[in-house]
């Protein structure tokens, strides 16, 4: 398993109203059910930040997926910054390695999905009763059996860019790492980092964008 005792958080930008940050993989982004999953990037920075809400999460990254993420500190910062993800205004761009070569070199996924009610966390194809999750992708270059990609997700589903990568509606080729759509293992870096991240700031309007190299 992965420790996240040694993983740590990077802060990038930091004022009265928000933090950006970089989430190291294996890191929950909030608190999970039970004493052992209490460890995570809003309790760590709530012990940094002690004016820091309760509920300073806008958005979230799966547990194993590394990269940016902005946490509200106020709850002024908390609603506007809310709005941007709802409103789709919110840009976002991933580093992914797939297993295998996708067919073409760019293109737009459109995959309804929703939970299996069976089981969870997995998320299933249905175009009758799922949500629509929209992607754009573009391949950055081939390594042998497995592929670098870009992903620039329209629509912020739970498990989106993984389903969309797995799923053979998709690229039919999962991430690598990813244990529950592809041959990963629980506790393997999964390969996928968000890059990018674009928003106004709540209080100036001002355009902030950051940038993340991915570790892999």
């Amino acid at each position: 398993m992965t420790d996240t005792n040694n993983k740590h958080i990077q802060i990038l930008y930091e004022d009265t109203s928000l933090v950006v940050i970089t989430k190291p993989g294996g890191l929950l982004s909030v608190p999970g059910r039970g004493a052992d999953k209490q460890d995570c990037v809003t309790t760590r920075l709530q012990a940094l930040f002690p004016k820091m809400i309760a509920q300073p999460s806008v958005h979230r990254l799966d547990m194993y997926t590394s990269g940016l993420m902005v946490v509200a500190i106020t709850k002024e910062a908390h609603r506007h910054l809310s709005i941007q993800f709802e409103n789709r205004s919110v840009k976002k761009e991933y580093t992914a390695v797939l297993e295998g070569k996708p067919t073409g070199a760019s293109g737009e996924i459109q995959l309804p999905f929703r939970v299996d009610l069976d089981n969870r966390p997995i998320q299933i194809h249905d175009p009758i009763h799922g949500k629509m999750g929209i992607t754009f992708w573009q391949k950055i270059r081939c390594q042998k059996t497995r592929t670098r990609v870009k992903f620039t997700p329209i629509t912020g589903r739970t498990h989106q860019l993984r389903v969309h990568a797995a799923h053979t509606l998709g690229l039919g080729c999962p991430i690598v790492g990813d244990s529950l759509y592809g041959s990963g293992k629980d506790g393997d870096q999964m390969m996928l980092h968000a890059s990018y991240l674009e928003f106004s700031h709540p209080d100036t309007g001002h355009v902030l964008n950051f940038t993340s190299a991915a570790p892999f």
